[in-house]
């Protein structure tokens, strides 16, 4: 494979203390969507190989600090100050496409290309990249369809839609062309909010797996969820980040009294 796909750059440390490893460094974000301000001095550090679950009420910021780490708030016409600091530099200072490869992101609503075959839609950003060997499409395709537990159903149709398929298959399929081009961040903005129990069960167990080799960060409305498969969890509220810490002591032993108003469902 290319070697500048398969090449993984630790920002610090070794790979024995790969979990105390700071991957994403973000100081300060303030985030604006012309006059409207929707983060404010968000300062947080997301760490190597583990799941950070991003909580809070609707309207609070969470999808706003997960589109920022790697520039998708551009897409929307959003604007930051601070800064984002991955791989020792600052990410506004990055090719974005060349970041997006890095910190690949998976949405709310399954998006796999409806036009193209299952087996392009995992290969679609290594041909944007110019790699045409059938050998090593074919090897990305089968190897990133298993990470995802999707290769058993589909290996039979590769060559029809994605769009044909389930949609807790279309999110794996989606999982598995964010893996194909080899990230080392993957964001999820509420990948299971609209898939059933089953699907979304299946999505919570491969999150469990990809954290060996990716690091993750999730916003989710769904407080069990948070619980059951974050390392850590921060809790947004108006754009604000009131607490960050370990899973366990967010939910038992919160700090803040609007954290625990809100794990406790008296608001949001």
């Amino acid at each position: 494979m290319d070697a500048d796909i398969k090449e993984k750059t630790p920002i610090v440390g070794t790979t024995s203390d790969k979990k105390n490893e700071i991957k994403i460094a973000v100081n300060n974000l303030s985030a604006f969507f012309g006059k409207n301000q929707a983060l404010r001095e968000v300062s947080l550090d997301v760490k190597a190989n583990r799941v950070l679950a991003i909580i809070g009420p609707s309207g609070c910021g969470k999808s706003t600090f997960l589109r920022s780490i790697n520039r998708m708030h551009e897409v929307a016409g959003g604007t930051i100050t601070g800064e984002i600091i991955f791989d020792n530099e600052d990410v506004m200072k990055v090719d974005p496409v060349y970041l997006r490869r890095k910190i690949g992101m998976v949405f709310q609503k399954p998006n796999p290309f409806p036009t193209m075959s299952i087996y392009n839609n995992v290969v679609v950003g290594l041909k944007l990249n110019g790699i045409r060997s059938k050998k090593i499409l074919d090897e990305v395709v089968e190897r990133s369809l298993k990470r995802v537990a999707l290769w058993d159903e589909v290996k039979d149709i590769l060559n029809k839609s994605g769009a044909h398929i389930s949609g807790g298959q279309q999110q794996r399929l989606c999982i598995a062309r964010t893996l194909a081009v080899e990230p080392e961040v993957i964001l999820m903005d509420e990948p299971t909010s609209a898939l059933d129990p089953i699907s979304t069960s299946k999505i919570e167990e491969l999150m469990f797996e990809l954290k060996n080799d990716y690091t993750i960060v999730i916003v989710t409305h769904n407080m069990q969820q948070a619980s059951r498969i974050s390392d850590r969890t921060a809790f947004f509220y108006l754009g604000q980040l009131v607490e960050e810490g370990t899973t366990k002591d967010i939910f038992i032993n919160p700090k803040h009294e609007r954290t625990e108003n809100y794990i406790t469902g008296r608001f949001g």
